[in-house]
């Protein structure tokens, strides 16, 4: 088989390996916090919870380009490292069965583990998905791979749900079930990794830059302002991002089928937009779309002040999955323009060190944080949200301004773009039909 055709069948089985990984994501991703609540977990182990995983991850990903250059092989890095992420939901279900006290702290171990494992070779799986697609059609087969992908997530995590709503005073044997085809899904998912096409690397020492050479050039370079815009800002939303869930099922007391529906609009919403982002980043630019969700990511913490009522926090969720589809989307694409493919998974190894130790120090500051406040409308949470935001102002401000797109595309105001995306008013573009 010729390289075009190893490369067809590669991203079949990408397709396949993402499959499986969201039918994972659908019953795990949502509910580990509900699992940590029902486990009794405190507001501060809640934090940490959040924070530790991203730190212990992001610090191994230091070694992630050395030891993935060593290797030679992107596909067995990967492979390697998803075999024991797999693994390790094995220990978190046992977590009711096996252990009698300090259950949530088990589960802070477990989990600090397994995303470890998993945020080890995500750099690498960049690079090979990068070799697989041209740079021209990325927004378009990211924006349509995580729309599909996103269907099976919200099925699945209606379905995970259901399971937990259907147990009742059982949680723990529900949260035992949905974690357990979680791990079978996780196991499938690296089987078809494993089959994917590698193509030769080609790095050289010229190449080579320590994370102290990145942390000293960061000043001067665009990633590097792109890198600390990024980190501030999960810094800022980490601070309140771990503790909506504590909100609704501690404060609200609302049941994990309601929980299931407010939590799933936002999924929802992201896979009908992601496409409708895809399309626009590839013409307007990556930074474009940026700039302009930016504008609107400090205001959502604000909007869980307003109601208590189920179908508000529904809508509500349903416009912060539209604006961080567009966030995330350019953010992951950004990368693959501003960087050479040589540097691309060195660079991408040291934003997610310093973007996880940002989430670190948000979760750990939140955690601490929501117990100390004091309380607006009679929440102590609300305190945290309106910090949240605030601090989301002030980093678009400040660094948002100083990063420039580095692609040649078409020029359109926020304004515009915004109007063409919410699809009220077509976009012209010069030798294309309307967006």
């Amino acid at each position: 088989m010729n390289k075009k055709g190893r490369l067809r069948q590669s991203l079949r089985n990408s397709f396949l390996d993402g499959a499986f990984c969201s039918v994972m994501s659908g019953f795990i991703d949502q509910y580990i916090t509900p699992f940590a609540v029902a486990l009794k977990a405190t507001s501060s182990q809640i934090g940490m919870l959040a924070a530790f995983p991203s730190l212990v991850s992001s610090l191994t990903q230091l070694k992630s380009a050395d030891v993935t250059e060593h290797l030679k092989s992107r596909v067995k890095i990967i492979t390697i490292f998803v075999f024991f992420h797999a693994f390790m939901y094995i220990p978190i279900l046992l977590i009711p069965f096996i252990f009698k006290a300090n259950r949530a702290l088990w589960l802070i171990l477990f989990v600090t583990l397994m995303a470890s494992f998993n945020a080890f070779p995500g750099p690498a799986w960049m690079s090979l998905m990068a070799d697989h697609i041209p740079y021209k059609s990325r927004g378009k087969y990211f924006g349509w791979r995580n729309r599909l992908l996103g269907m099976i997530t919200v099925t699945c995590a209606f379905l995970a749900g259901f399971i937990l709503n259907a147990f009742g005073k059982d949680k723990l044997i529900g949260f035992t079930i949905i974690i357990g085809v979680g791990c079978a899904a996780r196991f499938v998912s690296w089987y078809y990794l494993s089959k994917m096409y590698d193509p030769p690397m080609k790095v050289t020492k010229e190449h080579y830059f320590t994370f102290f050479d990145f942390i000293k050039r960061g000043r001067e370079s665009n990633f590097g302002k792109f890198v600390l815009y990024v980190a501030s800002m999960s810094f800022a939303v980490n601070m309140a991002s771990p503790f909506f869930a504590v909100y609704m099922l501690r404060d609200l007391n609302i049941n994990y089928a309601t929980y299931t529906a407010v939590m799933i609009a936002s999924t929802i919403s992201t896979l009908l937009t992601m496409g409708i982002w895809g399309r626009h980043a590839d013409l307007v630019g990556n930074m474009k779309v940026i700039q302009l969700t930016s504008l609107f990511i400090p205001i959502i913490p604000f909007m869980w002040f307003f109601s208590h009522n189920v179908g508000y926090m529904i809508l509500l969720q349903f416009f912060s999955g539209f604006i961080w589809a567009g966030y995330g989307l350019s953010v992951f694409n950004f990368i693959y323009d501003v960087v050479t493919p040589e540097k691309r998974i060195r660079c991408a190894s040291y934003l997610n060190v310093i973007n996880g130790l940002a989430v670190c120090i948000g979760a750990l500051i939140g955690g601490f944080l929501a117990k100390n406040l004091p309380p607006i409308f009679g929440y102590r949470l609300f305190t945290l949200f309106l910090i949240s935001g605030v601090l989301r102002a002030i980093f678009v401000i400040a660094f948002l301004p100083l990063i420039k797109e580095v692609r040649r595309v078409e020029k359109i105001s926020s304004l515009d773009l915004f109007f063409s995306v919410t699809r009220l008013r077509p976009m012209e573009v010069e030798g294309e039909k309307d967006i």
